[in-house]
């Protein structure tokens, strides 16, 4: 028989399972909705072409966009990084899409979760930080550490090698030019199967990450996370940027886990710290990575990941607390 105690945080848990299963349901098939339509607008040759010719600066501003916009998964992410490398594209620029790109994401499912207010103020400061931190690997001079490599993905074949094909990296194209090109009413279709399609695939996840916040929130008592990861401890944001990491799969699992750790009462910025860890440098992030870049510039791209999520969370602790 369940105590009389455990019975009341399992049905307070149950009870919050089904709020935000019908809460996130409709946020992540708009936001993969979302997503799918941005890709059939913005495919990753698209953004590489767009990118290819610019400068650091200029370019890192519009490769921050477009990681912001373009929110590939790690499996398309590090085909597009390889082009814009072996396009001749500074490291600094690439280092702007390829921070931006897992940190400044789901922006609906965020928007839904926490407010415009909170929102706003992440995607800026997240976009800045992906600027800035391009600009300063930039100046590091850190071309020796990619590994000449070629990766196939989407019909066509992408190598590092600095400049190795006249069309900018790739060294195999599609061969699809002489297709139709889609209508609109066609891309709003398939980026709605594709959203549905997504979906599914990452039901598991999102049960797995709504179950997991569900019993944070009925079963684990505020205080017990108040003592690990409240304001009162100077390393809770810290140690929340490097946590992400080993239990992250998929940040359809990580919103759910994130919004219930904000309802008992952990400081939003230690929240956002956490999610920015962990989408930046999970560990299926890091081995496709490891693809593309030696050790030590892997090494300097999680470092930054940690260092944003710090500076992030510290920032929204401080200064925009009372924005939730």
């Amino acid at each position: 028989m369940i105590p009389p105690g455990y019975e009341a945080a399992l049905l307070d848990s149950w009870d919050y399972f089904l709020h935000l299963a019908m809460v996130l349901t409709p946020l992540f098939i708009g936001a993969s909705f979302l997503v799918g339509l941005a890709q059939e607008y913005l495919p990753p040759e698209r953004v590489e072409a767009m990118l290819r010719s610019r400068d650091q600066g200029s370019g890192n501003v519009l490769a921050a966009g477009l990681g912001a916009v373009t929110p590939f998964c790690s499996c398309s992410t590090v085909p597009v990084l390889a082009g814009l490398l072996g396009a001749g594209a500074p490291v600094g620029m690439s280092f702007s899409f390829l921070l931006a790109s897992p940190i400044v994401n789901w922006i609906a499912v965020l928007f839904g979760l926490f407010g415009a207010g909170v929102t706003a103020a992440y995607v800026l400061s997240a976009l800045a930080a992906a600027i800035v931190g391009g600009l300063v690997i930039g100046t590091l001079d850190l071309e020796r550490y990619i590994k000449e490599v070629r990766i196939t993905a989407g019909g066509r074949e992408i190598t590092t090698e600095r400049r190795a094909a006249t069309d900018g990296g790739t060294a195999t194209a599609c061969g699809c030019g002489g297709t139709t090109p889609k209508t609109h009413r066609e891309r709003v279709t398939d980026a709605g199967e594709g959203a549905l399609s997504f979906f599914r695939d990452t039901l598991p996840y999102i049960v797995v990450g709504i179950a997991i916040g569900a019993l944070i929130h009925g079963a684990v008592p505020a205080s017990f996370l108040q003592r690990i990861a409240g304001p009162g401890n100077p390393l809770a944001t810290p140690l929340a940027a490097l946590a992400g990491a080993p239990i992250y799969v998929s940040i359809s699992g990580m919103l759910p886990i994130a919004h219930s750790l904000t309802e008992q009462g952990i400081p939003i910025g230690t929240v956002i710290a956490f999610v920015i860890g962990g989408a930046g440098i999970s560990i299926p992030n890091l081995i496709l990575l490891n693809k593309l870049f030696e050790r030590r510039l892997l090494a300097i791209y999680a470092a930054t990941v940690v260092t944003i999520g710090i500076v992030i969370g510290v920032l929204f602790n401080t200064v925009l607390a009372g924005m939730v």
